[in-house]
């Protein structure tokens, strides 16, 4: 089955194949949510082009954290318009809450946008 660009990245599948997992584990594994395969298990594609590739994912991870703030701050203001303990303790919660999905989908996004991996098919 042929998955699009988008879906591909939704659902963590290899950017050659569009088949493989790039994670071990699926996201709701909270133990074990940021193991990464080495390789495709389908097409053998690396995941880990050179050593410390990823590190350029935290930038996209800042801008998901920041993301994260912003719309809970936003929501929190024109809905309620608590105190400032509120604030803190919901950004911190909410952060906390989405650190799986933010290591994720940063360095899913990392290795699609700069990985150098083209779709190939099978």
């Amino acid at each position: 089955m042929k998955l699009s660009n988008q879906a591909a990245i939704w659902q963590g599948k290899c950017p050659c194949c569009r088949e493989g997992n790039i994670f071990s584990y699926p996201l709701t594994n909270i133990t074990r949510f940021y193991e990464m395969n080495e390789k495709c298990t389908v097409c053998s594609s690396t995941y880990v082009p050179e050593p410390g590739f990823y590190f350029g994912a935290l930038f996209i991870s800042y801008g998901f954290t920041v993301a994260f703030f912003v719309g809970v701050s936003m929501l929190l203001y024109f809905t309620i318009h608590p105190a400032t303990w509120v604030y803190l303790t919901a950004i911190l919660g909410t952060s906390i809450i989405f650190i799986p999905f933010s290591f994720r989908y940063s360095r899913i996004l990392f290795l699609y946008w700069f990985g150098g991996i083209a779709y190939r098919g099978k």
